[in-house]
């Protein structure tokens, strides 16, 4: 006989307890979520953790893979210095022309670009007031020696009159004192004579001098040379009384221009007599003159503080293409070495990312088996651009990194 089995029977003891209790039952329902959704979030941030390594690493690793330099090739060539200035373009000799003398200017015979001659005139300034002058002393010169006669006869007369007193006053036909006033005529008539021709004497120079001042008013070129600046004009007045006006400026010679270049402080020790130099002028921009330092001048310039020197370059200016007061930018080369191993100035200064300089001696980077390598050099002459390596390790050719990327 099979035994009846209960359908009501509990299976857990537990399972009965939390059906008995429902109170107990949702506490553990609510205790079993906030486990559960702390784990999800735990395990959601473990993995936001590792995907954001996993990414750090991926861009370290792909950097270092693309990390490039940037290189230039030692090179054999010329490196020169150069000094930079500017000025202006003058003629090598230019003569100022100006009077003597104040007046009305009459006529004037030059102009701008004229070709003149030595002793060429150029304007003449009125002469009347000079020439009133030269024939007043003229007229005096005639007086004096008139009066000279008039005087020479006294004398001739005094003379008579000593020799006649001299005979009567041995017989004593006259007194002693008659005598004297003779002889003391004639003296006084000798005298005269003397103040005469000295009076003459000045009255020509009188004369000389008005002269000199009617031979002013020829306004002559005393050089041969070209009339490049001209400052009066037909029926101006020229004062001369404190200072000699310019009324020409001219130029001996165009073929031989030089140019007044301001050179700043910090530069002219580096300057001397012979140096080669080039400039351009605005003029001919495309083309590059070429002249020698013929004067670098000790007198100083100060404008606003800063201090530059006069260096005077001497050019050739045959084919008269230079015209005076043109600016020009002038190179003047101080230095130069030619056939030398030269490196990129870059290449001294670049030091490798997270590299700390240790050594003071001067060094470049070469690229070798794509790492860098640094290799200790002696230099010598730099410019803008390169520098010369003296002794080293570096040969032509070589792949200097003068930059990273």
């Amino acid at each position: 006989m099979t035994k009846p089995v209960a359908a009501d029977k509990p299976q857990h003891r537990g399972t009965a307890k939390l059906i008995a209790f429902p109170e107990v039952r949702s506490a553990f329902a609510v205790a079993v979520d906030y486990w559960f959704r702390k784990s999800r979030f735990i395990g959601i941030s473990i993995i936001l953790l590792l995907i954001v390594m996993i990414a750090a690493a991926w861009w370290v690793f792909s950097s270092r893979a693309t990390f490039q330099y940037t290189t230039m090739p030692v090179t054999r060539g010329a490196i020169t210095r150069i000094v930079t200035g500017s000025g202006t373009v003058n003629p090598e000799l230019a003569i100022i022309v100006g009077t003597y003398v104040s007046g009305v200017i009459q006529e004037l015979y030059c102009d701008y670009n004229t070709v003149v001659k030595k002793g060429q005139l150029c304007a003449k300034i009125d002469p009347r007031p000079f020439q009133t002058i030269v024939d007043q002393s003229k007229a005096n010169i005639l007086a004096a020696k008139a009066q000279l006669e008039k005087d020479k006869a006294s004398l001739t007369y005094a003379k008579l009159n000593l020799d006649r007193a001299a005979q009567l006053v041995r017989t004593n036909a006259v007194s002693q004192d008659t005598f004297d006033i003779a002889k003391s005529t004639y003296e006084q008539a000798q005298t005269q004579i003397a103040l005469d021709e000295a009076a003459i004497e000045q009255r020509q120079a009188e004369l000389a001098s008005a002269q000199v001042n009617l031979d002013y008013t020829n306004i002559i070129s005393p050089v041969d040379g070209v009339v490049v600046s001209r400052n009066v004009t037909m029926g101006e007045t020229v004062a001369a009384t404190y200072q000699t006006p310019t009324l020409f400026l001219i130029a001996t010679d165009l073929t031989k221009m030089e140019v007044d270049t301001n050179v700043s402080e910090s530069d002219i020790a580096g300057l001397k007599e012979g140096n080669n130099a080039t400039f351009t002028v605005d003029a001919f921009p495309k083309r590059t003159f070429r002249g020698v330092v013929s004067q670098v001048r000790q007198s100083p310039q100060t404008v606003q503080n800063v201090v530059t020197y006069d260096v005077v370059i001497r050019v050739s200016n045959q084919d008269l293409t230079l015209v005076p007061g043109m600016t020009a930018d002038a190179q003047i080369v101080t230095d130069q070495r030619d056939n030398v191993i030269r490196a990129p100035n870059a290449a001294l200064h670049y030091m490798p990312s997270g590299v700390r300089k240790v050594a003071s001696e001067p060094q470049v980077w070469i690229l070798r088996n794509n790492l860098p390598t640094a290799i200790p050099v002696v230099v010598g002459l730099d410019d803008n651009s390169f520098t010369q390596i003296v002794s080293g390790d570096v040969k032509p050719g070589d792949p200097v990194i003068t930059a990273e990327q």
